[in-house]
């Protein structure tokens, strides 16, 4: 599963953590019921009758005409009055223009009045847009489609009752959050406190990079979820069969060697560093564009219709490239005018490169996109998780896609080794994130004498074994089931919840928060793993589910420190082969669509029988130290090991309560407190705690 590549120059370094990925083709997610649904869409019709309801399904599966058919039943069936499609911005709206259903099944078209998709017309969200939603709500007409700023500001206008007995579709819904200064997300708050609205929530990420809440927990416990995977959308795909990631570490300028990873034989999207970043060569962004187009080729010049740069390179080819970068008026509206003309997209010829800096991200929808290629890392890992949705489309003679990721490595300076290492940390996070967003999803079982095998999946040549722990895969459902003795089961509905849906909402929550990635990357010896797997874990799902009881928290916890851990666990088992594949050229040979499978098989054997102590005494983060090692040479990593044992501090009183906390279940099993001259590591660090917190009450006493 993972890759590890060189960069085979001198101002490059190889990659830190990286994932290839396989895929079966069996065309299952592109197929349609007799309704012209899709899997997900299907899915996700299935709950139109909820009044809140959240779809969480990776770019290009399908949302927006899963909205559609949800909102027209809503409209003809359930009451409701009218339907309002929110969208962060102008070049989503496009997404939701006329669509024929009926002429595959449904019983009515979408159809939306073209002055009432807001995201067409001309006009200020706070202006003659915010009239025009009025004008709106006044009419009996069924659609209107506006962004999120001027749904923001009529809200604020006309007040929560103005959007009584109506849809309220959000898309991209991760741009709200809990925070009260998220306006949105306390839109979103007054329209459920009402209680007379339906509302449909739209995203391919249900996570922010600022690690922030989209909903609080009693908010989200309203909403039903359709939870529709990357594995399942890219495993049935017609075309796509693999998709590779990988972080690589460069120095001196990008630009000097962006031909490296540049290959203009691939449709690219690149994204180019903020100015203010400090990635950027501080040469200014138009010069940076230009030396790029330097080292492609030689320009030849604008194209007359579609404003694209002509660059003719060595061989002859002359590559059509859409510069996005540059926000001239003028030139700016007819560069994206010709990438949204709807006669050219099927035309794997109409551009080869398109250069941006804050645009192509989330909707942009460029089907033929085999790169996208970022220099400088992004502002948080749901821009990531949107990026790469640019080039995981299918597409005939598309086999292959990527994304690739160039991070300045550490130089001289403190404050840029600091920011260069809060980088480092950040693509480690997103590398881990994406792998297992990725994976199949997991299935957890309890391990007892009278297992057996579930109906629909597969154990292997040797089948269902009762005196081994055993690994199962559904094909049809994507679902990856192990068995773990010891393992708590989740008692409550909701809890279920979250150990079938939500484990990678906790797993991007561990692997984004700082103090668990620090220590568990550079640890060292004194390192004891089940303070990350136990504590700091545990953490993380009490504050982000504090309404579960304390026997659900540690159901969840062990499912989420178990998901994250068998991906890497299955990547370590099969290290050794992909050391053996690493020089071969992957795009020409047949990769097994069950490499992670098979991982995660070879690691159960290995361990013959699986029990939740051992897995919560593996560090998560071992493997993606171990690759780190081997990116960077020892002197940098020695300079990021420093960074990180500078903020090092000592067992902190909240870290104490937490140990205790775990210390009484110890006792609940051993009949004895942990002793501080234990053998084991993680009985004296709980004895430590325990020691601290005593230590604090007596110098309380004393004082």
């Amino acid at each position: 599963m993972t890759e590890k590549r060189s960069m085979r120059n001198s101002n490059f370094i190889s990659s830190i953590p990286s994932v290839s990925v396989a895929y079966a083709r069996d065309g299952s997610s592109r197929r349609s019921n007799e309704l012209g649904m899709r899997p997900m869409q299907e899915r996700a019709y299935q709950k139109r009758g909820e009044q809140y309801l959240l779809i969480k399904s990776p770019p290009a599966s399908g949302k927006s005409r899963a909205l559609m058919f949800i909102a027209l039943d809503k409209l003809a069936n359930q009451g409701l009055n009218q339907a309002v499609i929110v969208v962060p911005e102008r070049s989503i709206g496009a997404s939701f223009h006329d669509e024929p259903l009926r002429q595959f099944g449904f019983f009515a078209d979408w159809k939306v009045e073209p002055r009432w998709n807001l995201c067409d017309a001309a006009g200020s969200d706070n202006g003659s847009k915010l009239e025009a939603v009025k004008t709106f709500l006044d009419s009996g007409d069924p659609v209107l489609v506006c962004t999120h700023a001027t749904f923001r500001f009529a809200m604020d206008k006309f007040g929560v009752e103005a959007f009584d007995d109506r849809l309220i579709a959000v898309d991209e819904f991760h741009h709200i959050s809990a925070n009260p200064d998220n306006r949105l997300g306390e839109h979103v708050r007054q329209l459920m406190a009402r209680e007379k609205t339906h509302l449909v929530a739209m995203t391919g990420s249900y996570f922010r990079g600022d690690a922030e809440a989209v909903l609080h927990p009693d908010d989200e416990s309203k909403f039903d979820t359709v939870t529709y995977t990357y594995y399942e959308q890219l495993n049935g795909y017609e075309h796509l069969k693999q998709l590779d990631i990988g972080y690589f570490f460069y120095s001196g300028s990008y630009v000097d060697d962006i031909t490296k990873v540049l290959d203009s034989d691939l449709k690219t999207i690149l994204h180019i560093p903020h100015v203010a970043s400090r990635e950027s060569t501080k040469r200014g962004k138009d010069t940076e564009v230009s030396e790029i187009l330097g080292a492609l080729g030689e320009w030849q010049g604008k194209d007359d219709v579609t404003g694209f740069d002509l660059v003719k390179r060595p061989d002859g080819k002359i590559l059509k490239i859409a510069d996005l970068v540059d926000d001239g008026p003028d030139r700016h509206a007819k560069v994206l005018a010709a990438l949204k003309d709807p006669a050219q997209k099927h035309n794997r010829d109409h551009v080869d490169i398109i250069i941006a800096l804050g645009m192509a991200k989330e909707g942009f929808d460029w089907i033929w996109c085999e790169h996208a290629l970022t220099v400088g890392y992004r502002s948080s890992l749901t821009e990531i998780i949107q990026i790469i949705g640019r080039a995981t489309r299918d597409a005939p003679g598309k086999t292959r896609a990527r994304f690739t990721n160039l991070i300045a490595e550490p130089d001289a300076s403190e404050q840029a080794v600091t920011e260069a290492v809060n980088d480092t940390l950040k693509a480690i996070a997103a590398s881990l994130l994406m792998e297992q967003v990725l994976a199949p999803r997991f299935e957890f079982k309890p391990k007892h004498p009278n297992s057996g095998p579930t109906p629909g999946f597969d154990y292997g040549p040797g089948g269902y074994d009762p005196e081994k722990t055993n690994v199962g895969y559904n094909p049809a459902t994507g679902q990856l089931q192990l068995e773990i003795k010891g393992l708590a089961e989740p008692k409550s509905k909701e809890a279920e919840r979250i150990c079938q849906e939500d484990l990678n909402e906790l797993v991007t929550a561990f692997v984004q928060d700082k103090p668990a990635l620090e220590k568990g990357l550079f640890g060292g010896e004194e390192l004891v793993p089940e303070e990350l797997t136990q504590v700091r874990m545990g953490k993380i799902i009490q504050e982000k589910f504090p309404n579960l009881d304390d026997d659900d928290r540690e159901a969840v916890r062990q499912h989420a420190i178990a998901a994250l851990n068998f991906v890497q666990q299955a990547k370590k088992a099969l290290d050794s082969e992909d050391q053996k594949r690493a020089g071969a050229d992957t795009g020409s040979q047949e990769s097994k669509n069950t490499s992670l499978i098979d991982g995660v098989r070879k690691f159960a054997i290995d361990m013959r029988e699986l029990d939740i102590d051992l897995i919560d005494r593996i560090n998560p983060f071992s493997e993606a130290y171990s690759i780190l090692a081997k990116a960077m040479n020892e002197e940098r990593l020695k300079q990021v090991a420093t960074i990180i044992a500078a903020k090092r501090t000592n067992l902190s009183l909240e870290e104490a309560r937490d140990l205790a906390k775990r210390a009484l279940v110890f006792k609940r099993e051993k009949g004895r407190l942990p002793s501080v001259t234990a053998q084991d590591p993680w009985e004296k660090r709980m004895a430590e705690g325990i020691a601290l917190l005593q230590r604090k009450a007596r110098e309380e006493k004393n004082g």
